[in-house]
Order: structure tokens, then sequence, then C-alpha cells
């Protein structure tokens, strides 16, 4: 069972251990306005959170979940993330975080995940957090329970088609009289911009860079 995740987690793993691609792999799915991003402690310290990569096979492929937020006034509403949250009073560390938070909305359990590592961190100024990726595996396709309040909609994608090129396009975001073009992934008929994209793009650089490219194919 499983042989495929097994195998790719076990080489993703010693890839994270190693130096990753960092900023410059996160520039390449980058919003012209990251060219201007203040120090993260220049007014104040940034808030802290955590978001999961969560890995799984289903059908003889790998995937992973997004989300996408319900619509609100806030500067995330309605974009696709990765699931995951702020730290909490009481979170012993980041990536309980990340599984907390997971848990929380889509109700994977966390004590089924197995972290493989952490991918590079990221500030995002126009919410000023401080946010660190972490990819995990579980061994069965989760039985997601969506929060309502939190997710509007489940995303289940494959990581093959987040590794195809083809999947990288341009993604017009308006709201109100303001209006930004950006580098995004088209996946499932859904743009994913911003820090999430950025940070995809760096867990697509080390696919490409190692050979778990080849195992994927």
């Amino acid at each position: 069972m499983n042989v495929l995740l097994n195998y790719f987690s076990q080489v993703l793993q010693t890839a994270l251990s190693r130096k990753l691609p960092g900023i410059e792999a996160q520039k390449k799915m980058s919003p012209e306005t990251r060219r201007h991003v203040p120090d993260p402690n220049e007014l104040r310290p940034a808030r802290h959170g955590a978001v999961l990569l969560l890995l799984y096979e289903k059908n003889g492929e790998i995937y992973f979940p997004l989300i996408q937020r319900p619509e609100y006034d806030g500067v995330h509403g309605g974009q696709v993330s990765l699931p995951g949250g702020k730290v909490e009073d009481g979170d012993v560390s980041l990536d309980f975080t990340a599984l907390r938070e997971t848990e929380e909305e889509i109700g994977v359990p966390a004590a089924d995940v197995e972290i493989l590592g952490k991918l590079s961190d990221l500030y995002i100024w126009v919410s000023h957090f401080h946010v660190h990726p972490f990819v995990g595996k579980i061994d069965y396709v989760p039985n997601f329970i969506p929060d309502p309040h939190e997710v509007a909609q489940l995303i289940e994608t494959p990581l093959l088609q987040l590794t195809d090129s083809s999947s990288r396009t341009q993604f017009l975001f308006k709201r109100g009289e303001f209006s930004l073009e950006a580098p995004c992934f088209d996946l499932q008929n859904k743009p994913v911009w911003g820090a999430t994209a950025m940070i995809l793009s760096e867990l697509c650089e080390v696919i490409y860079n190692t050979e778990l490219n080849n195992i994927l194919k």
C-alpha cells in the first residue's frame, strides 16, 4: 500500500533536510508588489503562523489539499491557500500549529500525520504574518471534514498537476479600485497566487532539482 507515496516521501524528507532553494524559488511566483516588501519587524513584531502541505496517495497518484477561504472583507478573503493559521497560546511548536489548524479546518487528525520537513519561511506583508510552511504525509486517503466557517471549498490537487509547467499562468486580482496582475498556478481550475503560490514554487524547485521529478512521472 502507498508504495509511491512512501518512496517519494523518503526522498523528499532527505531533500528538505538539505539547503533549500529559498527566496529565489519563491520569487518565480511572486507578485510585483513583493519587490518592495518592508522588514517584517520594522514597525512591530510580525505575527507567526504555520501551514501544512499534506501529501497522500489516491488512485495511484500523490495528492495534496488546498482550501478556498470564504469571501470576507479581509485581505485573504476568497483566496486559495494551504490549510493553516496563526500560532495560538498553548501551541508547543510551529509544526504543532500547522497540524492543529489543519485538523480544525479540514478534519485531518493531527496524530495521523507525519511531518517530513519544512520549506522556507515567508513574510506576508499585507497581513503582517511570518508564515512557516511544513510538509507532511498521511498513509490513507483522508475523510475531509471542512469547517464551513473557515473553508468554502476543499480542492484535492494532484501533485503532478502542480509540477506541470503548463499550470503556470497569470491572474488578475481586482477588489474595488485596486487591481494586481500576478503569476499563479491554475490548479483544478482555481487560481493559486500570492504567498501560497510562492510556497508551492519552492516545492516545485525541490522536486525539479532531485530524482523526485522522475518518481512522479
